[in-house]
């Protein structure tokens, strides 16, 4: 990926954690994946994350991290996705953006 994406000025974003339930997306896994972000810190440009701010790997400044899941009430739906509310996400699990799909789209408001 990067011997083709870095020339064109591309970048990649790595899946660290996800926001399902269940998830195989986690523990070592994260910390491989982000200690992988740091040996090409000239291609990746972040992760999909869930909670960084938990992470043992420190991956430093100027890597984002987007964080799926996310609606204004905390819960889970009957598809095994764990919500968390905007706040959580940003003010206590270090996250930089926010992603959300069925929390619009399914939101009764």
């Amino acid at each position: 990926l990067k011997t083709v994406g870095l020339p064109k000025g591309r970048g990649c974003l790595l899946l660290a954690e996800m926001s399902s339930k269940g998830t195989l997306a986690a523990g070592d896994y994260t910390e491989a994946v982000a200690k992988a972000a740091m040996e090409h810190s000239d291609f990746v440009m972040g992760f999909i994350s869930v909670n960084p701010a938990s992470w043992k790997t420190s991956t430093g400044p100027g890597l984002i991290h987007m964080t799926p899941g996310v609606q204004l009430a905390k819960g889970g739906d009957a598809l095994g996705q764990q919500y968390n509310t905007p706040s959580s996400v940003i003010g206590e699990r270090g996250s930089d953006v926010i992603i959300v799909g069925r929390g619009i789209i399914k939101a009764d408001d």
